[in-house]
C-alpha cells in the first residue's frame, strides 16, 4: 500500500495541461491556482473557440488574462506572470463539440503527442439550454475528449456536478450513477439526436424551434429521473467518459454549487452571475415578500478555490495512482452544512448593518424582513396571484363588451375607400357624409374598415 502524500506540485511537475472551459469562472480559478502553486509546470494548453470575438490567443488575452483573478500575482510578480503568459501558455484555436475539436487529423495528433493531462471545465450550466446544445457540450463533447486523452496516453478530469444523481435521495456515494432502470448513454443520446432532428425539420421559425427544444430537454429528463436539461446531459457526458476512458485513468470531480473563493487568490472572488446572486440581489430590491425554503433545509454550496483543489488533487492522484476510474464528490452538505436559516440571517444582519458599502445593490436601507414559506404555502400564494390576473383579464373583457354594447345600434359600413373613392382626407370625407369612428391609418392603406360606424 502506497502512504508516500499526494503532492500535486510533484505530480504536475513537468506536465503540459490542457484545459478546457478557460474563459469560464471555475476554470479560471483552477488556471490560476496552477500557474501559482505548481512552480515546474511545463505548460498550459487553452483549448478556445475562436468566432466574431476573435481567435483563441485574443480572447485568452481579453476575457482570461485580464481577468481580475490575476490581481495577486500581477501585485506580486507582474512581469514573471507576463512571461509565463507569452512563453507557457499555448492557445489553440478549436471546439470541444467538433470531431478532433476542429483541428484536423494531423493537427490533432500533434496536440496529443504534447499533452500530459486533460481537464474538462467546459460546459452550458443553463437548467434549460435547448436540448441540442446542452447535447452537444455536455455530452457528445466527452467522445472527443476521451479520444484525446487516449491518443495521448494521459488521464482526463471531468468536471462533473453532485446533481447527476437526478431524483434520488439519501446518502449518495461516490461511485457510478445508475438511475431506475439502465440507460446505454451512446444509444439514449443517439435516439434524442433523431428527435431534436425530426422537431428541426417541421419548425420553420427560430423562436418557436428554441423553445420545443428547450421543452423537449425538461420532458426527456424528467421522464428519465432528473430534474433539468443541465444535470440530465452532465450525467450522459460521465457515462460516455467511463465508456471511453475504460482501462485508463479518469476521475470524476462533482462539486455542488460553486461560489466565490474562500481564501485563494483572495477571499470572495467572484465572477457572472451563480446561483445565490438572485437571491441576494432580490432581497436588496425589496422583492422577497415570500421566499420558498425551509429554514433548516440545507443549501449546498462549495468556495470555488476548494472546488478547484479538488480538481487538481484528483489530476495529481490520477497521474501518480495506478489507473483506474475514481469518483469525487466535493461538497459541504454533510461534514459543514449550511442551513437557509443561517444564509438568509446572515445576509440581512450584513445588509443592515453596512448597506451603504454595496452601493450597486442596495437603493436604500433594507428595512423588509425576508420571509420564507414552506411548499405548501408558496404555492397557496402564487396560485392566488394567478387567480388575481384571471379576474383582471376577465374585467377587462367585460368592459369591452360593454363599450361595444353601446354601439349595438350602428351597423358595418362599407370600407372608406370604396365609400369615398375620390376622397384623400377626412375634412372632405366629413364633408360628404360622417363616417364614425375615422378609420385608422392602418385601415386606410390596406383598404379595409373593420370598424363599425354609424347607420
Amino acid at each position: 500500500m502506497n502512504t508516500k502524500p499526494l503532492s500535486v506540485p510533484a505530480a504536475l511537475s513537468g506536465k503540459r495541461v490542457l484545459l478546457t472551459g478557460a474563459t469560464g469562472f471555475l476554470a479560471k480559478v483552477v488556471l490560476e491556482k496552477l500557474i501559482r502553486t505548481v512552480p515546474e509546470l511545463g505548460g498550459v494548453i487553452l483549448l478556445i473557440r475562436g468566432g466574431k470575438q476573435g481567435n483563441a490567443r485574443e480572447r485568452f488575452q481579453r476575457q482570461v488574462a485580464a481577468s481580475s483573478i490575476f490581481d495577486t500575482l500581477r501585485a506580486e510578480r507582474g512581469a514573471w506572470l507576463e512571461r509565463f503568459f507569452a512563453e507557457q501558455v499555448e492557445c489553440v484555436t478549436g471546439d470541444v463539440t467538433e470531431a478532433r475539436f476542429g483541428l484536423g487529423e494531423e493537427r490533432f495528433r500533434a496536440l496529443a503527442a504534447r499533452t500530459g493531462l486533460v481537464i474538462n471545465a467546459a460546459a452550458s450550466v443553463n437548467f434549460r439550454e435547448p436540448l441540442d446544445q446542452a447535447l452537444r457540450i455536455n455530452t457528445l463533447s466527452l467522445q472527443h475528449l476521451t479520444a484525446l486523452a487516449r491518443m495521448a496516453g494521459a488521464p482526463l478530469v471531468q468536471v462533473s456536478t453532485c446533481y447527476v444523481n437526478g431524483f434520488r435521495r439519501g446518502d449518495i456515494a461516490e461511485d457510478h450513477v445508475h438511475p431506475g432502470r439502465h440507460h446505454d448513454a451512446g444509444a439514449l443520446a443517439e435516439r434524442l439526436r433523431r428527435k431534436i432532428d425530426r422537431i428541426k425539420a417541421r419548425s420553420a421559425d427560430p423562436q418557436g424551434l428554441e423553445e420545443k427544444l428547450t421543452a423537449l430537454g425538461i420532458r426527456e429528463a424528467r421522464r428519465r429521473g432528473w430534474n433539468d436539461t443541465y444535470t440530465f446531459t452532465k450525467w450522459m457526458g460521465e457515462q460516455l467518459a467511463m465508456q471511453g476512458m475504460r482501462g485508463r485513468a479518469l476521475a470524476i470531480v462533482r462539486p455542488t454549487i460553486i461560489e466565490s473563493t474562500l481564501r485563494a487568490p483572495v477571499p470572495g472572488w467572484l465572477e457572472g452571475v451563480k446561483v445565490a446572486d438572485a437571491v441576494i440581489l432580490a432581497y436588496a430590491r425589496g422583492r422577497t415578500s415570500f421566499f420558498p425554503a425551509r429554514s433548516e433545509g440545507i443549501i449546498d454550496v462549495i468556495p470555488a478555490d476548494l472546488a478547484a483543489n479538488a480538481i487538481l488533487l484528483a489530476a495529481a492522484e490520477a497521474l501518480s495512482a495506478p489507473a483506474g476510474q475514481r469518483v469525487y464528490q466535493c461538497a459541504s452538505g454533510a461534514s459543514n452544512p449550511i442551513k437557509v436559516g443561517a444564509l438568509i440571517r446572515l445576509l440581512q444582519g450584513e445588509a443592515q448593518r453596512n448597506w451603504r458599502r454595496y452601493d450597486k445593490l442596495f437603493q436604500q436601507e433594507p428595512k423588509h424582513a425576508f420571509r420564507m414559506v414552506g411548499n405548501v404555502r408558496f404555492r397557496l400564494a402564487m396560485a392566488g396571484v394567478a387567480l388575481g390576473a384571471l379576474a383582471w383579464s376577465g374585467l377587462r373583457r367585460l368592459a369591452g363588451r360593454a363599450r361595444r354594447r353601446r354601439w349595438k345600434s350602428c351597423a358595418p359600413r362599407a370600407c372608406w375607400r370604396s365609400r369615398f373613392p375620390s376622397t384623400p382626407n377626412r375634412a372632405a370625407a366629413s364633408a360628404t357624409t360622417p363616417c364614425w369612428p375615422w378609420p385608422r391609418a392602418s385601415e386606410r392603406a390596406s383598404g379595409r374598415c373593420i370598424r363599425w360606424t354609424r347607420a
